[in-house]
């Protein structure tokens, strides 16, 4: 036995000569070993060199998810040239207005239309973005490019600062109503020659203090031969002009068959009313105004593409000032209030009357009377009830006192340079407030937007008290309703006899 701490001889040179052929037996292995060694030595060497935000190597070794169907993000548009749009004339009745937007994220300015205003000077109506009207001082410089530039002062390019308006008192939402009044320092295209109204809007800065972002609007283009001094003092067309807001929802035909017919019958043979379509005249109502556009008392306009854009209440401050400079030409007074309201004159006058004791006023406002949209005065057979028009069986007024009741109003457009929803505060002239009743309107709210029958309760008293609120019976307008739709009747037949709710 061989104890543990005992040495074995061994012979030396026969180990080595072993050694030495083993590994030279193995030589191609170990070249190829070393090979791979030295190549992966290099790869984590030049790992090193890579930065993380490239290529993580943790990711290697990571786990993949589980999969899941996901959906693919909806391609960009592509960026595309503006090109304005005109209005155009659908089916020969709906005027369809388009909508024009420059710039990016809230528009920097929204084209909706430029009217002269005179000579010298135009009106440009818009949107842009309220933030930017807010907090930063956007500028706007209008500029008159002839057709044909001459050496002539009265031919030639000129530009001046543009005075901008907001009329809409702070109501705007993404976007606030801007007018943009252009008054140049003598007449321009004033001989017929023609030209181009280009508006620059400046950002100033909003936005990103380091850049003035401007974009050039073209606001109006005068082909040659369309436009002569001579327009500017031609009598109106219209004695009144009614400028309505914004109609949207699901709207009772009924009701606006009662409120056309009777404010025709009020207004008289020289009058138009301009209505736009915001999503509200559906074909029920659409049956109710044709006749009335067929006769020529109408215009309908198409403003539903407005909806893009959002600004207070369907973009109403903007609609009324683009209805005021577009007409203002056309009409003595414009009047502004809703189609749930009815205009009343005492019977011992007229509308005319009215006005023409007002001329040497600009502005006038008129007072609500308000009128339960519930309460039905039952003096008749229950049967009938419901078969009378609204402003027969809705007479119940409303006499709480204290309360500040909105109020509506007219206008000589001519002497008016932005408007707003209850009166103007952009004129050159006197306003009156105070008429002791000559003028009054009375408001059937929300009686419109429904289309169902308006009574939700039948009283037969002439007083009734609801939840604090006292009425009283007030039969003003159910006196006049038979005279309106004999007229009715008279002028357009009986077309809509069979109207619904």
């Amino acid at each position: 036995m061989v104890k543990d701490d005992e040495q074995i001889p061994i012979n030396n040179h026969k180990h080595k000569k072993m050694f030495i052929g083993v590994v030279w037996s193995c030589a191609g292995e170990l070249k190829f070993l070393l090979y791979a060694l030295l190549f992966l030595c290099s790869i984590i060497t030049v790992f090193q060199f890579i930065p993380s935000s490239v290529w993580d190597i943790r990711d290697c070794a990571a786990v993949p998810p589980p999969s899941s169907i996901v959906e693919l993000p909806a391609p960009s548009a592509p960026r595309i040239e503006n090109k304005k749009l005109d209005d155009v004339v659908l089916d020969g009745v709906v005027i369809k207005r388009n909508f024009n937007g420059y710039g990016s994220a809230a528009y920097n300015f929204i084209l909706m239309s430029a009217y002269r205003g005179g000579g010298d000077t135009f009106a440009v109506i818009g949107l842009s973005s309220k933030p930017l009207h807010l907090f930063a001082r956007p500028t706007y410089v209008c500029e008159w490019v002839p057709h044909h530039a001459t050496e002539n002062i009265n031919n030639k390019n000129i530009s001046v600062a543009g005075y901008k308006i907001l009329p809409d008192w702070g109501y705007g939402r993404v976007y606030t109503v801007v007018v943009v009044n252009c008054t140049f320092p003598y007449p321009v295209g004033e001989d017929g020659s023609g030209g181009q109204l280009l508006v620059h809007a400046s950002t100033s800065g909003g936005g990103d203090a380091d850049f003035n972002i401007s974009d050039t609007i073209e606001a109006l283009v005068e082909a040659p031969g369309s436009f002569h001094a001579s327009q500017l003092d031609t009598p109106p067309k219209y004695e009144y002009l009614y400028c309505g807001s914004p109609l949207y929802g699901d709207l009772s035909p009924q009701r606006v068959r009662e409120w056309i017919a009777y404010h025709v019958n009020l207004f008289g043979e020289k009058s138009h009313f301009v209505i736009h379509d915001a999503g509200g005249v559906h074909r029920d109502v659409m049956e109710v105004l044709r006749p009335w556009i067929e006769k020529g008392y109408v215009t309908l306009q198409d403003i539903k593409e407005q909806e893009r854009f959002d600004g207070y209440y369907h973009n109403q401050f903007l609609v009324v000032n683009d209805c005021l400079h577009r007409y203002r030409f056309d009409a003595k007074w414009m009047f502004f209030f809703d189609v749930d309201e009815f205009i009343y004159v005492p019977k011992d006058t007229t509308i005319k009357n009215v006005t023409d004791s007002l001329l040497g006023y600009t502005q006038f406002s008129i007072e609500q009377r308000t009128m339960s949209n519930k309460l039905c005065y039952l003096d008749d057979d229950p049967g009938k009830i419901y078969r009378k028009w609204g402003i027969e069986k809705m007479v119940y007024r409303d006499i709480k006192r204290g309360i500040r009741r909105d109020r509506k109003y007219a206008v000589q457009p001519r002497n008016v340079f932005a408007t707003g929803v209850h009166m103007s505060q952009n004129l050159k002239g006197k306003t009156m407030h105070k008429l002791d009743g000559k003028i009054t309107y009375y408001h059937y709210h929300g009686t419109i937007s429904e289309r169902r029958e308006p009574c939700r309760q039948l009283v037969n008293t002439t007083e009734k008290n609801v939840d604090g609120t006292p009425y009283v019976v007030d039969t003003t307008m159910r006196e006049v309703a038979e005279a309106v739709k004999r007229f009715e009747l008279t002028t357009i037949g009986p077309v809509l006899l069979k109207t619904h709710q």
